[in-house]
């Protein structure tokens, strides 16, 4: 245990417990009328990943990396709970008993990954046991590409149709990451020889290029949905959180890339 443990739990919880908990909203504003239990439950886990997020705020780098092992221990145990109420809701649309409500299948199990990501990287710093650089370089990325071709297909599912442009924009966006995704998991599936300095530093390069654009993409969108100047059905709350995990995917490409150049020093 160190101040680089207490450090990068503080900093997971932190960003991810507001991701679970505008999930739960999300799933929130999707569901029927009728659906009172469920949402329900989806006011449940907002108020929990609330009461997580200004915890993991309350602490601080100083704090006993003991109680942070505890915290990561509760916070484990709450996205567990979050990952499971998913994929319930993932099987009742499904098997079609949930006619009506406006959550994509697809979104659901994005959500999910989320929540299963979150719980591993939980358990991994609890255990010590995070992956070597190469392996995190491209298991992050994997991760991450997907996440951004799924932002990509929601939001052009999300505009209305007459937004023909933006549409067309966000589809692109979503056959570029497709594609990056499929290089990702080819350069996986050739690993650990694909582990080299050179090919690892050009597939980052090559992804921030795509990431940054589809960042700054999500950021007009965002701000011509805040502005009330497009057409559309998204919330804007989603347009900030699919904009702020492009940039959580940034800042994590920065920083392979500095340890990445690190090691050839």
């Amino acid at each position: 245990m160190s101040d680089g443990f207490v450090a990068r739990s503080l900093d997971e919880i932190r960003f991810w417990s507001r991701i679970m908990k505008e999930h739960s909203l999300f799933l929130k504003l999707g569901f029927r009328c009728e659906d009172t239990q469920l949402i329900q439950e989806a006011d449940y886990f907002f108020a929990l990943f609330e009461g997580i997020e200004n915890k993991a705020h309350s602490y601080s780098l100083e704090t006993d990396p003991k109680v942070i092992e505890r915290f990561n221990v509760k916070v484990y145990k709450a996205v567990s709970q979050i990952w499971a109420f998913k994929r319930k809701v993932l099987g009742l649309v499904l098997t079609c008993q949930l006619p009506g409500a406006n959550n994509f299948p697809l979104l659901i199990d994005h959500i999910s990954r989320e929540a299963n990501y979150f719980r591993n990287r939980l358990k991994e710093l609890n255990t010590g046991t995070l992956d070597p650089l190469p392996d995190a370089i491209i298991n992050e990325n994997v991760f991450f590409l997907r996440i951004m071709a799924d932002h990509a297909k929601f939001i052009a599912h999300l505009l209305d149709p007459s937004e023909r442009k933006l549409v067309e924009q966000a589809r692109s966006f979503s056959h570029d990451f497709d594609q990056l995704l499929f290089q990702a998991r080819d350069l996986e599936s050739m690993s650990p020889q694909s582990q080299t300095v050179p090919l690892l530093d050009q597939f980052l390069d090559q992804n921030r290029v795509s990431v940054k654009s589809l960042r700054d993409f999500k950021k007009t969108a965002r701000e011509l949905i805040e502005a009330c100047r497009i057409k559309s059905i998204i919330h804007p709350l989603l347009a900030d959180h699919v904009f702020r995990e492009a940039e959580r995917f940034l800042t994590i490409i920065d920083m392979f890339e500095q340890h990445l150049n690190a090691q050839t020093r």
